[in-house]
């Protein structure tokens, strides 16, 4: 919405905007002329002669010049394009078809396999646009009823893909369409079809995107197209041909010429003849700031409105369809998850560049598991060679032991310590990854980086490795002196010497001249490598060989938060250059934190469903409740009539109540809650099926009465043998419990010994991790460890029976387990019972003051432990006791590094010897063992087994699917948890996010502002609208421009009405900031003193494209003041002529 909504909103208001003509012709990037003056080379071309012929078939264009003509322009609305710093989360773009999800087959590979060869020669000579004005002229002349899906298609030198075709049927059928399909698909050809039809009828169709740079590059793509006339550009302040039948512009506009037009006959608006609206990169909907804007427009758009709704691949399009169908009207879905370039992904290490999926793309290449890597690493050759290992299989049992140890997803039986140790000497540097790269053709690449720093550290890292040949230097070398000579100061100084090496950083530190001189470089094959952060995922035509994800994890206010499922395959669906590429390739990159099994995890989580973030805002609760003009034609006369129509609150409510969220609460909550009683109900009738009792009337019904009889006695004697070893291993444990106890008695006021504990996770994964033994827990007499065990029931233990003879030395210990303490080699501290001990060392710390005075070590080691608030972990459980852990500290990470790894400690160091009724009960219970195996086969020899076996085979398929059901009855749960309810008290409940229109309100309206000059009242603007924006720590200049006094006097004053402004939202549970900053007033001041962007620059210690999008937006909220009702003439006048000044170079080109 409209930043100052508030002061704009009257019955009189109408939506304006002033032209701008053209002042920029030519670009700075020409083709290198081939002329023998040159001497030193001649241009070289992007493909060899051979495969010029099959490019013609490329489905998007390269852009002329990314610096066209015109200016393009901002919008105080719209959200800044790179305004992520380096931790911001994007909404999603495109995401990668990913194994198990579903495929359009082999249509579709028909469909997108035709070669260039069977396009007419003579096409190529005729221009699209050429063509596109002919289809019109045709229509116009004989009539709409031509237009068909044939005909549209026609203006292209390819054969459109099957969902493209379904596309522009359905909406050639009057039908709105949703479409859901991958990175790179031509979504945007289905909105340019529709647009040819909508020209040639003689209509309108607005074309929306979500970000500026993505509205500046449509516009260049349609006007291409369609001609310059025929396309405009449409932003908050200004407009570029606004009266165009094509229209583009940021979302954030729209909504606001829709607020201005519900409820109306006809609209003064903008909205004359318009009968398409183009909703581009629609799954910004989950954008936890922005997505209530696409809801609004949805729910406002007039209903003889056609929509196209252009998303990625997202988890629930049907519901999103569903919704637009029931408020908007018919609507149909088309989707599509094969994409036209296939991806492979790729695993990078410090030594290699593997596959990480295996050959049927359904589990983690074995290669990677962290105990082959461990065994590589370590020279063992059986791990190296595959078919030696295979061939001696017999002959090693280690070999056989490793294989048993790999799970599906290549989970191994390592430490924390040994998996950590593992991976980070497994960490690549950039340099070796990029060989990778270069020696398999993979390049160029877009190598994603989570932070500035991290980005332009990787391109001074490689500014001295030569990536470009000589002749693409020369080209590099000429385009930057022709970028210099046309925009002196938005050259980087810093990344000259890298881009003519062929890499560059690209992130929202970079002025965007600079940003769109790299892309259009990238494009032209003469910038090798960029590293950039997530933002360039997101919706910009900058498409590469390879995607390089750094890391499965980025740095947030809160510490490091994984990426999601639709961020990674959002990153990666830049891989892959449709026509040019055979294959795309993403490559995940090995870091201390994340391994190939969480990047598989990840991978094969699946993309995230759609969720409603329809929330209120000042404005628009006020455009709720007031309503909007009518306009009314009177028949007798052209006339417009303007009349005033007041919302009630039932109509208000009416509105709200048709957002996503509320659609998803109501219908599909009640679908997914009826899924899921059938599904529970197939399991409670499939779960009676595989009783005893179930099991046993079968098998009565299916063999003879003496055959029955035989098994059921055996079944029968088998239960009771089986009871018999579970108490037998029972009783063997409790005789090793009982030796441990004994032996850790001895030990606590020795000294400290070493062991090893040894668990399974959830998954069935075994560790091992090698500790140094503190003591028991009921001796830390007073501590919060002691108090925690014997006052919080997770921690209780059920007492113990033991049934060992009278005669046994142990039977006077308590049958009951004991909580102790360990350090972990890890550097974590482990809780556990006498359960999880599976030996002890002689070895170990000794019990002596490492200097006169110093406390021993076991009790420092007590302190550490008593000093801070420890969250413990449970990590396995059993009715002998629970086994517990928590981070260590700074402090105890000295200690745990001398714990020995468990390879160093040798087995004759063990010290835990079993009494001799262990020994009996030991071999008591493998007796008992042998005996049920007897029974077993006793069991498989009579006459009725093969058909009881039947029976069991059965039992066991319908258990499986039991299982199946109990994971979709699951995923249903989870599904339902996710939606929300979203009617109108949620509503009115919800907190507000985005800008505090009133308070913006607020101050324009405070008569504080009218004794300032232009200078100072931009500087107290730049106040309100500096959020976000940040004092690098690391940029080795600290130097600040600081506001004048006249300035920190106004805002002082005000941050006492703001402080009046937040009480008041307190007491009434709104929750939404009231910007006022000051830390940044001074340089905002002096660019509108008139100092030059060098002198501004000049020992910084903000990034240049952070102070250019506070210019940005001060100029934005300074334009908008002229235009506002009841605004003093003074103040207007200063605001327009501080506009003025302040917007000039670099910074009134920011929009190109």
């Amino acid at each position: 919405m409209n930043t100052l909504t508030l002061l704009s909103h009257s019955p009189h208001t109408t939506f304006h905007s002033s032209a701008v003509s053209p002042n920029k012709t030519g670009s700075f990037l020409q083709p290198l002329p081939c002329s023998s003056a040159l001497g030193f080379c001649f241009p070289k071309p992007l493909f060899p002669p051979a495969q010029i012929a099959s490019r013609v078939r490329i489905s998007y264009k390269f852009r002329r010049s990314l610096f066209p003509a015109e200016p393009q322009l901002s919008d105080v609305d719209e959200e800044d394009d790179e305004d992520d710093d380096d931790d911001d989360d994007v909404a999603a773009d495109e995401y990668d078809d990913v194994p198990g999800e579903a495929s359009d087959g082999v249509e579709d590979e028909i469909e997108t396999s035709m070669a260039a060869s069977e396009v007419p020669a003579f096409r190529s000579e005729e221009s699209k646009w050429q063509r596109v004005e002919k289809l019109c002229n045709e229509f116009r002349e004989f009539g709409e009823e031509l237009i068909d899906v044939d005909e549209l298609a026609s203006i292209y030198d390819f054969r459109i893909d099957k969902f493209q075709r379904l596309a522009i049927q359905a909406f050639l059928r009057g039908s709105s369409v949703v479409v859901s399909a991958p990175t790179s698909s031509g979504k945007t050809l289905i909105a340019e079809a529709a647009a040819v039809a909508t020209v040639a009828r003689g209509r309108r169709l607005f074309y929306t995107t979500p970000l500026k740079a993505l509205s500046n590059q449509k516009f260049r793509e349609f006007r291409e197209t369609f001609g310059d006339n025929n396309v405009g550009l449409l932003t908050g302040d200004s407009a570029l041909n606004k009266d165009a039948q094509v229209l583009i512009m940021t979302t954030e506009i729209l909504r606001n010429m829709l607020y201005q037009s519900v409820g109306m006959v006809s609209s003064g608006s903008g909205l004359f003849h318009v009968d398409v609206i183009v909703l581009d990169e629609v799954h910004y909907l989950s954008d936890i700031y922005r997505g209530t804007v696409w809801e609004e427009i949805v729910i406002y758009c007039p209903k003889e409105v056609q929509l196209i709704c252009l998303s990625a691949t997202v988890a629930n399009p049907d519901e999103l369809a569903g919704w637009i169908g029931q408020i908007h009207g018919k609507t149909e879905l088309v989707t599509s998850s094969k994409r036209p370039v296939p991806l492979t992904w790729h695993f990078s290490t410090k030594t290699s560049l593997l596959p990480l999926l295996d050959k049927k793309g359904k589990s983690m290449n074995r290669k990677l598991s962290l105990s082959y890597l461990q065994h590589y690493a370590s020279g063992d050759n059986s791990f190296k060679d595959e078919r030696s290992r295979r061939r001696n299989f017999k002959k090693h049992e280690s070999d056989i032991s490793y294989r048993s140890s790999l799970s599906i997803h290549g989970k191994s039986s390592l430490s924390k310590n040994d998996i950590n140790t593992t991976r980070r000497s497994q960490v690549p540097q950039v340099i070796d990854t990029l060989w990778h790269l270069k020696a398999r053709d993979m390049l160029p690449a877009i190598w994603f980086i989570f932070s500035r720093k991290g980005c332009d550290a990787a391109v001074q890292y490689l500014e001295d490795r030569k990536l470009l040949d000589e002749c693409e230097m020369s080209e590099v070398d000429l385009a930057l002196k022709r970028f210099r000579l046309q925009y002196p100061d938005a050259v980087r100084e810093s990344a000259v010497k890298g881009l003519l090496q062929g890499v560059a950083a690209h992130h929202a530190g970079c002025l965007p001249l600079w940003k769109s001189f790299v892309e259009e470089l990238f494009q032209r094959g003469l910038v090798k490598v960029v590293f950039a952060t997530e933002t360039l995922a997101a919706g910009i035509n900058m498409p590469a060989r390879t995607a390089v994800i750094s890391s499965l994890s980025k740095r947030g206010e809160s510490g490091r938060i994984q990426l999601s499922s639709n961020e990674l395959l959002q990153m990666a669906g830049r891989a892959g250059r449709r026509g040019i590429d055979e294959s795309g390739h993403a490559v995940l990159v090995q870091t201390p934190y994340d391994g190939a099994e969480e990047c598989c995890k990840l991978l094969f989580a699946g993309v995230e469903p759609l969720v409603s973030q329809f929330a209120a805002s000042y404005g628009m609760v006020l455009n709720l409740l007031a309503g909007a003009k009518v306009t009314r034609r009177l028949i007798e006369s052209d006339d417009l009539k303007v009349l005033q129509a007041g919302r009630t609150l039932e109509e208000a409510r009416k509105l709200v109540e048709q957002s996503f969220g509320n659609y998803v609460s109501s219908n599909v909550m009640l679908a997914a809650k009826e899924e899921l009683t059938k599904v529970e109900q197939e399991i409670q009738a499939l779960s009676s099926e595989v009783t005893d009792d179930a099991i046993d009337r079968k098998s009565q019904k299916m063999l003879s009465a003496m055959a029955y009889n035989e098994i059921a006695n055996l079944q029968e004697e088998l239960r009771a043998e089986k009871r018999l070893r579970t108490e037998l291993r029972r009783r063997m444990e409790l005789r090793r419990m009982s030796a441990l106890k004994l032996l850790l008695k001895e030990l606590e006021d020795g000294h400290l010994p070493f062991m090893c504990l040894q668990y399974k996770d959830s998954e069935g994964v075994q560790h091992s991790v090698p500790a140094v033994y503190i003591g028991k827990v009921d001796s830390f007499d007073g501590t919060k460890v002691k108090n925690m065990v014997y006052t919080n029931d997770c921690f209780a233990l059920n007492a113990i029976v033991t049934d060992l003879s009278v005669d046994d030395t142990e039977s006077q210990l308590d049958g009951r387990p004991s909580y102790f303490v360990a350090l972990g080699s890890d550097n974590s501290w482990y809780l556990f019972t006498e359960k999880w001990i599976k030996t002890v060392y002689r070895t170990g710390f000794p019990n002596v003051a490492l200097a006169r005075g110093d406390a021993l070590p076991r009790e420092i080691m007590r302190t550490f432990l008593d000093k801070a608030d420890i969250q413990w972990e449970k990590l396995a459980n059993s009715e002998l006791g629970g086994l517990w852990c928590s981070e260590g500290s700074l402090e105890t990470w000295s200690w745990s590094l001398n714990v020995p790894v468990l390879s160093s400690l040798s087995e004759d160091d063990e010290v835990l010897k079993m009494s001799q009724a262990y020994y009996e009960a030991l071999e008591c219970y493998k007796e008992q063992r042998n005996k049920v195996s007897r029974l077993k086969k006793k069991i498989a020899r009579t006459e009725g087994f093969r058909e009881y076996k039947k029976i069991i085979d059965m039992t066991k398929f319908i258990e499986e699917k039991i299982k199946r059901l109990k994971a979709r009855s699951n995923r249903l749960i989870s599904r339902i948890e996710q939606i929300e309810p979203s009617g109108w008290k949620e509503f009115m409940q919800t907190a507000i996010r985005g800008e505090n229109e009133l308070w913006l309100a607020m101050v324009l309206r405070s008569r504080v502002l009218l004794d300032l000059k232009p200078a100072q009242l931009a500087a107290v603007c730049g106040s309100l609208v500096s959020e976000g924006v940040k004092v690098r720590p690391w940029k080795n200049n600290s130097y600040i421009y600081e506001a004048s006094t006249t300035v920190m006097n106004i805002i002082n004053l005000l941050d006492e009405q703001r402080n009046s402004l937040l009480e008041l939202q307190e007491k009434h549970g709104v929750q939404i900031p009231c910007c006022l900053d000051s830390q940044f007033s001074g340089m905002v001041e002096a660019w509108a003193c008139g100092l030059t962007w060098r002198e501004i620059m000049m020992d910084c210690a903000m990034d240049e494209g952070d102070l250019a999008r506070l210019l940005r937006r001060t100029i934005d909220i300074l334009a908008q003041i002229p235009k506002l009702p009841d605004i003093d003439p003074l103040l207007q006048s200063n605001a327009m002529t501080a506009s003025n000044v302040m917007d000039r170079p670099p910074i009134s080109e920011l929009a190109g």
